[in-house]
């Protein structure tokens, strides 16, 4: 690939989520709201990282391809179109297990070991056992993933920008150790004059996503592991329901007592899903006790299941018919193998591990 396509090729993006099941309304926000519109601007590859997934619940496997396909399906309700994106399964491209091998053999432990949430996941997950080499590790599975599409951008939040920075550190890594010669593809030759070096690997840059503060009912952060989410799948009985015992301000005791919605989680919700007239009328009831916290959470509930409907209406086909969306899985991961064989042919070469006989090396002039 020359540097020219190399460029074109930086317009590409990559991102993926572990496969846990129905998504919540928080990874719309976060992530899928997001994706959607970069679908239209950028080459996206979009992925299942159902091999992330074992770094911390390999024990049990059997709920994976399920889940799977529930976060497919509102993958593609959420907007995701497999005619504008990429949309594949990780594991269904072997190639990932290749770079990441690859890449494992020169990543100093030193760098694995500093990542923010290796030890804080250590900490938070004391149930489960994580002195595992894949845990350890999956920084660099992570790299793999990114370089393999050889992506110039990663949608992250300000808090993931680390992430994107060891994968930065990585290409850098192998990219002084390895390089193409824009003339002769490769070479034995480690003079080479630095003009003719073209780099395997682009040095991907974050694509900083807004981070809204998306609260669950308990007023923690949504996580479904906290049982405090509202889901994209739920009914709008159910969306009501849960929105009901969504905490609110803890000085607001009385229907009296004047609140404040920057405190409160339902004015966090109000934030996200409102327009800026209710917002300003949230506010105006909330500041002179003018309205009460049931009526200030059906407002909200309002407004999610206007966004929440669409969704779900475009679900209903995935779920009727699950082999569409597999299909679709299929197809994504069959285009990401050609993507990703085009890039190991230029890894193996500049590390001079290509396929097949050995030919001569070509002379300089």
């Amino acid at each position: 690939m020359s540097a020219e396509e190399k460029q074109v090729v930086n317009r590409r993006v990559l991102s993926g989520m572990r496969p846990t099941g129905k998504l919540h309304i928080g990874h719309y926000v976060g992530a899928l709201q997001n994706w959607t519109r970069l679908q239209n601007d950028y080459d996206c590859f979009f992925f299942v990282a159902d091999w992330h997934a074992l770094t911390t619940d390999y024990a049990d496997t059997s709920r994976v391809k399920g889940n799977i396909l529930e976060m497919a399906f509102d993958w593609l309700a959420a907007g995701l179109d497999p005619e504008k994106a990429t949309i594949f399964i990780q594991s269904h491209v072997p190639q990932h297990a290749e770079l990441h091998l690859l890449l494992s053999m020169m990543t100093p432990l030193g760098w694995l070991e500093r990542v923010p949430t290796y030890k804080e996941q250590r900490e938070n997950l004391k149930e489960k056992d994580l002195g595992t080499y894949g845990f350890l590790g999956y920084p660099v599975l992570m790299t793999s993933d990114i370089l393999m599409y050889q992506a110039g951008f990663v949608p992250v939040g300000a808090d993931q920008v680390a992430h994107v920075e060891i994968t930065r550190e990585i290409a850098r890594r192998f990219n002084q150790f390895y390089w193409l010669d824009g003339e002769r593809r490769y070479t034995l030759d480690r003079t080479l004059a630095e003009e003719k070096r073209v780099w395997v690997f682009p040095e991907p840059q974050p694509l900083l996503t807004p981070a809204a503060k998306l609260p669950g009912t308990d007023g923690r952060k949504m996580s479904k592991s906290y049982g405090n989410s509202i889901l994209l799948s739920d009914p709008e009985v159910e969306v009501r329901k849960k929105l009901k015992t969504m905490v609110t301000d803890p000085a607001r005791i009385r229907r009296t007592d004047a609140g404040n919605p920057d405190i409160c989680p339902v004015g966090d919700l109000h934030k996200i899903f409102s327009s800026a007239e209710k917002m300003a009328e949230v506010r105006e009831g909330c500041t002179t006790a003018g309205i009460g916290c049931i009526q200030c959470k059906g407002w909200v509930a309002d407004n999610i299941v206007t966004v929440l409907n669409p969704i779900q209406e475009r679900r209903r086909k995935y779920e009727e018919n699950p082999k569409l969306a597999w299909d679709i899985l299929e197809a994504g991961s069959a285009r990401a193998r050609v993507a990703a064989d085009a890039t190991l042919v230029e890894v193996r070469e500049s590390m001079r591990m290509s396929l097949g006989y050995p030919a001569p090396e070509k002379s300089a002039e």
